[in-house]
């Protein structure tokens, strides 16, 4: 069997005419060099070099016969490597993502926004459904990735890769609660006032339903709504306090129309995971995708 590796080599020495810089080249020691060289001299059975003063030479009876054919091969396998460099550069194709809309909105507009750019010819087609729904879809091979609330129950056919945001919940109010601003609460104090809560069944509401219970309160919500956008509308007016992800309401939190209640113990915090299926098809414009959330410091 032919080693193109050990051709190569011989290639950049010979082309550089210096051991070490074709070692450098390559990324391998000189040590490791020098071995392999070695190794495809007793290959061929000849000598394909001449140490001198000033570094390596082709020897007349070896190097010089085989370097043209070498040459020749080595650049065709060069071309080979670029055309396929290439074509992952000009990745085409579609990409599905599955993902809540809050989280398209809040954590992977900018991500969608980036990869477009790069890889203009990947058609991008955005499911905007609940966790589970995700789930369900990425099982049955209509979705490529999908962007999970965490936790979620384990599952076989679903790999959870990382963590690519954190999500801190919080208790929010508007202005006809005011008196509550910089009051210290406890949980059970919560109760005395009207809760609109995520409907049942979703990750947020089985999060601070735990978190009521774990501390002798059973949350009662007086509203309970199906998205973040219609919560922050309803407390803004004055529909009673919600529970939401401070990441999903700091920009009203900033001009004031909603306020942070300061109520002790916090919440434990959660996270949204990128998810794949266990047997996904790793497609270049898949790894690419993925390749955004490496680039960042959160794992």
């Amino acid at each position: 069997m032919i080693d193109f590796d050990l051709y190569k080599l011989f290639y950049n020495v010979a082309k550089y005419g210096s051991l070490s810089k074709a070692a450098e080249e390559l990324f391998i020691s000189q040590p490791a060099a020098s071995q392999s060289l070695r190794q495809l001299e007793k290959q061929l059975d000849t000598t394909l070099f001449n140490r001198v003063h000033h570094g390596m030479e082709l020897s007349a009876q070896g190097g010089e016969i085989i370097f043209d054919d070498v040459e020749k091969a080595v650049k065709l396998l060069n071309g080979v490597e670029e055309k396929l460099a290439a074509l992952k550069q000009n990745a085409t194709g579609t990409l599905r993502i599955g993902a809540s809309e809050t989280i398209f909105q809040y954590i992977l507009s900018e991500k969608i926004v980036q990869y477009n750019e790069r890889y203009p010819q990947v058609k991008i087609e955005l499911i905007s459904e609940t966790s589970p729904k995700i789930i369900a879809l990425m099982k049955m091979d209509e979705c490529d990735i999908g962007f999970l609330n965490l936790p979620i129950a384990d599952d076989e056919d679903i790999v959870i890769k990382k963590s690519v945001s954190y999500l801190n919940d919080i208790f929010i109010a508007g202005e006809r609660f005011s008196e509550l601003k910089g009051k210290s609460l406890s949980v059970q104090d919560l109760q005395k006032y009207p809760l609109l809560l995520m409907e049942e069944h979703t990750v947020s509401r089985e999060a601070v339903s735990r978190y009521g219970v774990s501390h002798g309160v059973s949350f009662k919500p007086a509203v309970e709504v199906n998205s973040w956008g219609f919560m922050k509308h309803l407390v803004m007016n004055g529909m009673g306090i919600g529970c939401i992800p401070r990441e999903y309401s700091m920009n009203k939190i900033e001009n004031g129309s909603l306020f942070e209640l300061n109520v002790a113990p916090a919440m434990p915090v959660r996270s949204v995971g990128l998810a794949l299926p266990k047997n996904v098809n790793m497609t270049f414009a898949l790894q690419s995708f993925i390749n955004l959330f490496s680039e960042e410091t959160l794992k």
